[in-house]
This record gives structure tokens, C-alpha cells and sequence, in this order.
């Protein structure tokens, strides 16, 4: 979401949709895209349930069950095949600026452990948690409780609370944490601010410290007893002074939702990034949101570089003054907060990004306010016999998405990690806002839409896009 601040700005019983008819049942037929860009079978854009208050982040259980959460505490299954929509849990959830429950994602093993994981916020303590719950047939235990993670705020709360969770095919779990800096003093540009009393505004206390979760992806192995390990392969080995071994990808601002590609391993997200409308000699480039590939471990630049590396310029904000660009090849982290390692890892790059005006590019983005996202990974399977199964033509895609835009993109990457072909899925359909989307058993996608406007929505919905039946 726009910094998900534009949401907190705006944040202030479940049904089922349709009956009878194809409109009734909020089915949208609309052309799908190849790969090669030549028009595929029609696509269906199907409600299966309205009425939701603040829709966040589902999982697809292997059983076809869709299992969501709302922000502001309950966690619901929709049971095909009738499509009941059923609350199974309500936390006490912290619901101030960013938080509440934020992530979902169910253990692999979750036919038979019960076992889900939510990325939540707690009333009364100044952490974000990301905790294992059980879920008996429709009953989640609030006692079952296991806390993997703790993520600290602060109060004023800053931006970027992050939020998104995943597993690999390994049972590695994969959590993404924003930086928790406040970004309405840096005119747009990389908060740098190092003045005494100022910390809330210096990223580098965060996303660019190495003894820090907060502007991450981290990476753990949870253990049957609610404890976790943590994999070879993340960015510091355990050993290393001054760095945590929990931390997989740095350098991020809001990584508020990505995936990772159950054949090959790689993790997608999209990065929120910073506002500025234009670039600045003095101060570093325009503004982009970002989608990042991670096939190793790695440090993906902010708040020094945003985009294709473009490097922001160090910036006494006392002074007022320029001093020199950032080097991708070495970023150091000199601040007076930082707690972490002072010389850091090379930077990588986006493999897309975008500005508020139009790409040029990538002109499919469109133009206006901006939050990217990342969906799943699509294989498909030809022993799949489910009609819903998305087409032939999207194989080997990633599915981005954007919040503000309301658009779903279909990405082929080559080899090398850049842009083989992008087009857009449903391009007549603008999607309401869409927040979290998964690939069912059926090879279909399931979407939560937030909802036309920032909050009071009447048209949140819990969807499904696949092949025309």
C-alpha cells in the first residue's frame, strides 16, 4: 500500500456472493494474455465471498479450503463446495497506524499438524510477533500460541510495518518486515537524518543495520517445538559480530508482500518505495516502487539506492547540504544509530521499478499512486484436471500486483534475472485494491480485494480468477 501509510491515513459478518446468474455471481469474463502477447482462453473473475471487514492476507490449503484474516483480528475459512464462510479465531489485535494482523501462511504440513502462521501485532507490547497457531477443524486455540519472531515499534509509530510470510520448499519460513522509519521529512528522499532525536527518521537505524530485523526478509527453519533454527545460506553466518544470522534479504523499505517459486526457490517481492516526483543532483533519483528477485542471499540497497541502483546522496540535514552519492559496489552504513556492521553488501538492483508518472519502460504499469506487490510463481500441470487451472500461456510467470492501481501483471524473467515479457492479466478489469494472492490446488488464483476506498469498504471480496468454466 501506498507506504501502507496511505492506508493507515484512511483506516478509521461475512456473506456469500451471488445466487443464480453469472452477474449475480460476480463472474467477469475477460480475455487472458500469453506469454507471446496473442489473446489466450477467457479468463473468470469469480466472488466467492462479500462482506469483509478489512480483508489482509489468505492462504490455499490443499484441500481447497482458503484460509484469511481480517486486520483487525478474525481469521475465517471459506469450505468449498458450498462456499460457507466460517470464524474460527478473533485475536486482541493491535490496531493502530500499520498494524493489526498483517500475514498469514499455513505450515507445510498443516493437513495434519493444523498448524498456521500469522504476522500479527499485540495489544499492550511495542513488537510485531509472527506466532504459530493451531486450527482444529474450525476452532483456532488463542492458547496454542507460539511466538517464532518479535519485531520491534516504537511509539509515535513510524511507516512500514511490512508483514508479509511464506514458506519454501524446504519448510523454511520467510517473513518481511518494513523499516519502520517516517518518511514525511525527507522531501521524498532517503531518510538520512542522523541529528541527535531524530533516529525515527534515519533508515540506516534499520533497513541498512545488519543487528536489526526491521527493513528485512528473514529467513528461519521453525522447529515442532515453536522454536526455530536458522538455515545455511542467509546473508551473515551465525558466527558473525554485530549481524543477525535471522536475515536474508536487507536493504528493503515495505516489503509488504512477496512469494517464493516452489520449483526453483526464488523469492519475489515488491518494494514501496519513496515519493519524490522528480530526481535531484543534490539529493538522488525520482521516486520508484520496486519488484526484487533474491536467488541467493543478498543487500538490495535501500536507503541509499532505490531502482536500478540509482544512489541517493549523502545529506546533512542541519546543513542542508549535499555531500557524495552512495557507491552500490560498497555501501557504508556511518550512522550514529546504526548497531550493525559499518561496511555492508554489495547492493542488487530491481528488475522492475516505476515512478508515479508514466514508465517508459514499461508503459503496462500505467501512471498515479503506487504500492507493488508480489504473487505466486505459476508451473503449470498438465496432470492437473481441475477446469479453474489457469492457462498453458502463464506458465513460468510471476503474478505481480498493485494496490493502488488495481492491476495484475503476468512477468517472465530470463536467466539473467531482467524482464523477458510482461502483460497484464484481465486488462479490462480493474481489481479493487488488490492486498494478498495465492495459486489454489486447482491451479487457480485466489485474491483478497481490500475494497474500493481506504476504509468503510462495501466491496471487500475474497475472489477467484481461472479459466472460464
Amino acid at each position: 500500500m501506498r507506504d501502507a501509510s496511505r492506508l493507515a491515513s484512511g483506516l478509521r459478518g461475512l456473506g456469500l456472493a451471488g445466487i443464480v446468474s453469472v452477474a449475480a455471481l460476480g463472474i467477469s469474463l475477460l480475455p487472458g494474455v500469453a506469454r507471446g502477447g496473442d489473446a489466450e482462453p477467457r479468463l473468470s473473475r469469480t466472488v466467492l465471498a462479500t462482506n469483509l471487514i478489512e480483508p489482509i492476507a489468505l492462504d490455499v490449503a490443499a484441500d481447497g479450503r482458503v484460509v484469511f484474516a481480517e486486520r483487525r483480528g478474525a481469521v475465517k475459512v471459506w469450505e468449498p463446495p458450498q462456499g460457507n464462510v466460517v470464524t474460527v479465531g478473533t485475536l486482541p489485535a493491535f490496531r493502530g497506524p500499520e498494524d493489526g494482523i498483517l500475514g498469514l501462511t499455513l505450515d507445510p504440513g498443516f493437513a495434519t499438524n493444523g498448524w498456521l502462521y500469522l504476522y500479527h501485532a499485540t495489544i499492550g507490547v511495542q513488537e510485531n510477533r509472527v506466532s504459530r497457531f493451531t486450527l482444529t477443524g474450525n476452532a483456532l486455540d488463542p492458547d496454542s500460541q507460539k511466538v517464532l519472531l518479535r519485531i520491534p515499534t516504537v511509539i509515535p509509530k513510524p511507516n512500514h510495518s511490512g508483514g508479509g510470510l511464506g514458506f519454501d520448499r524446504a519448510g523454511n519460513l520467510y517473513a518481511g518486515t518494513g523499516d519502520y522509519t517516517f518518511a514525511d521529512k525527507s522531501e521524498g528522499y532517503a531518510p538520512l537524518d542522523e541529528r541527535p532525536g531524530r533516529a525515527l527518521y534515519d533508515a540506516q537505524r534499520t533497513a541498512a543495520n545488519t543487528d536489526d530485523f526491521r527493513g528485512k526478509i528473514l529467513r528461519v527453519h521453525p522447529e515442532p517445538d515453536g522454536s526455530y533454527t536458522v538455515p545455511k545460506g542467509n546473508l551473515f553466518p551465525p558466527d558473525t559480530d554485530r549481524a543477525r544470522p535471522e536475515i536474508y534479504v536487507m536493504g528493503c523499505r515495505n516489503p509488504f508482500r512477496f512469494s517464493i517459486d516452489p520449483v526453483t526457490g526464488s523469492l519475489y517481492w515488491g518494494d514501496v518505495g519513496p515519493d519524490a516526483l522528480a530526481s535531484d543532483a543534490g539529493r538522488g533519483p525520482a521516486g520508484f516502487d520496486e519488484f526484487n528477485v533474491a536467488r541467493t542471499a543478498g543487500n538490495f540497497g535501500w536507503p541509499y539506492f532505490n531502482a536500478d541502483n540509482r544512489p541517493y546522496v549523502a545529506w546533512d540535514f542541519e546543513a542542508r547540504v549535499s555531500g557524495k552519492p552512495f557507491d552500490p559496489a560498497h555501501p557504508v552504513n556511518g550512522s550514529p544509530n546504526n548497531t550493525g556492521l559499518g561496511d555492508l553488501p554489495p547492493a542488487r538492483p530491481a528488475f522492475l521499478w516505476y515512478p508515479p508518472g508514466p514508465s517508459a519502460r514499461w508503459p503496462e504499469l500505467g501512471s498515479g499512486p503506487r504500492s507493488a506487490m508480489a504473487g505466486p510463481v505459476f508451473h503449470y500441470r498438465a496432470e492437473n484436471r481441475s477446469p479453474r487451472q489457469l492457462p498453458a500461456a502463464f506458465d513460468g510467470a510471476v503474478f505481480l500486483f498493485e494496490w493502488e492501481r488495481g492491476w495484475i501483471q503476468a512477468v517472465w524473467l530470463d536467466d539473467s534475472g531482467k524482464v523477458q515479457s510482461l502483460r497484464r492479466v484481465m486488462p479490462e478489469q480493474r481489481f479493487r485494491r488488490p492486498i494478498s494472492l495465492q495459486l489454489g490446488p486447482d491451479g487457480a488464483l485466489y485474491l483478497l480485494e481490500w475494497g474500493s476506498n481506504w476504509s468503510n469498504n462495501q466491496d471487500a471480496a475474497l475472489v477467484r480468477i481461472g479459466s472460464q468454466p
